[in-house]
């Protein structure tokens, strides 16, 4: 790629916010040159959106010459997520649900095709954890927590074709829904037993539990919380049983 092309690629701020977007994707640091090739752009201009995010306090530069995020950037990043009404209201519910269960508690919100992990708690006993993390994401359709935010947006199979649009359902596991049709009455199903589950669909031996959360109004949820666990070690029918106490814990009645 030439240099006048790849200028044309990404201008001015663009350039720098994907720089600094970039950077997050590589917690242990990342080179000029594999900076420059993943952001299609000159090295010049990319060590000079580099040098704007260090005086910034948005990047710095280790030992060994690879950049990583800065404190600064981390530190308004983790202020502004802390601060987060959901996130303050949320954070006794997943403990509570954590202790109970001694597995996995996630709170997402639904966000285009994907649900966005918003808050986790992992157990402190040492057990398996899962690789989920705070900011990723997976398909909606395929996890707990999305189908039920799904459920509660999409009433009709006229609104789950228009949802789907023209791309393909994601199959991350055989048991994956992977149809309009079939989505629509999964969602059916969820509506009319207030509980949305992951039946190992969006990972092999992971299996979860969801209902909505109502943190910042009474009638609209503001995401939703799951308990998710080992198939082996916490079967689904275990967290299906217990879904009064989980549904008591997530609308603050049982949080000690």
């Amino acid at each position: 790629m030439s240099e006048m092309a790849a200028e044309s690629k990404l201008v001015g701020s663009d350039r720098v916010l994907a720089v600094l977007a970039e950077l997050a994707r590589h917690p242990d640091g990342i080179g000029l040159e594999e900076m420059a090739r993943a952001v299609a752009s000159p090295k010049p201009t990319v060590h000079r959106a580099l040098a704007s995010l260090r005086r910034a306090g948005f990047a710095a530069q280790h030992g060994h010459g690879r950049y990583v995020l800065g404190d600064e950037f981390l530190r308004m990043a983790f202020a502004h997520h802390e601060a987060r009404p959901d996130h303050v209201r949320v954070t006794p519910i997943l403990r509570a649900l954590c202790e109970r269960y001694g597995e996995t508690v996630h709170y997402a919100v639904l966000e285009g095709a994907s649900v966005v992990y918003r808050s986790k708690l992992d157990p402190s006993d040492g057990a398996v954890r899962l690789t989920s993390v705070v900011g990723g994401r997976n398909p909606a359709h395929c996890t707990a927590v999305g189908k039920a935010l799904l459920a509660d947006a999409l009433r009709t199979e006229d609104a789950v074709r228009e949802w789907v649009g023209e791309r393909r359902l994601e199959l991350p596991t055989a048991r994956s829904i992977g149809t309009v049709e079939r989505l629509h009455a999964e969602l059916v199903r969820i509506r009319e037993l207030g509980y949305a589950v992951d039946d190992q669909e969006n990972e092999q031996g992971v299996n979860c539990v969801a209902v909505l959360a109502y943190l910042t109004s009474p009638t609209v949820p503001s995401g939703a919380v799951s308990v998710s666990g080992l198939a082996y070690r916490t079967p689904l029918k275990s967290l299906v049983d217990d879904l009064p106490a989980i549904r008591g814990i997530v609308a603050g009645r049982e949080t000690s």
